[in-house]
């Protein structure tokens, strides 16, 4: 499973396969509203990455690492509120997390650890062979995160705090 995580939008992403043969995918988004306080929020993605993470019972998850813009400090505290909720989901739910930082994930995925939004997009469309855009780009960048967790488990580990099963 993968997760870009995001307070107005969180992608998830999951992928099925062995190495690099992916044998099934899906991908969404959690949206919440602005007009809704930060705890109504927080709950909202936590309760839906709960029940999406019992429903699909994955072996692990990925998650894109917290950053942050000299010249938006809030957005990476939201960032890094959003990250909090997505790791205790996974830890309450007994699934293995690692994070990975958005430019080791772009290099990974398209050779350059600077590619854009739609650079990453078409080379996770291509990888999967999905016909169509990947919309919303969240949704994409966390089927990028799962891709990279289902190629890692075999050829490369993840950090310790990962577990493939």
């Amino acid at each position: 499973m993968g997760v870009d995580p995001g307070l107005a939008a969180t992608g998830v992403g999951f992928v099925r396969g062995q190495g690099f043969k992916v044998q099934r995918y899906s991908f969404g988004c959690i949206t919440t509203s602005s007009a809704a306080a930060l705890p109504e929020r927080l709950d909202r993605i936590f309760s839906k990455l709960l029940r999406l993470l019992s429903e699909e019972s994955p072996d692990m998850m990925v998650v894109e690492d917290v950053f942050s813009l000299k010249e938006y400090p809030q957005s990476g505290i939201s960032l890094g509120q959003v990250s909090g909720v997505v790791m205790v989901a996974a830890s309450r739910t007994g699934v293995g997390c690692a994070a990975i930082p958005v430019r080791e994930a772009k290099q990974v995925l398209t050779g350059n650890g600077n590619a854009s939004k739609v650079q990453l997009e078409n080379a996770v469309r291509r990888h999967l062979k999905h016909p169509v855009p990947i919309r919303p780009y969240h949704a994409a960048d966390a089927l990028g995160l799962a891709l990279i967790g289902l190629f890692r488990c075999v050829h490369r580990p993840l950090p310790s705090s990962a577990v493939c099963r």
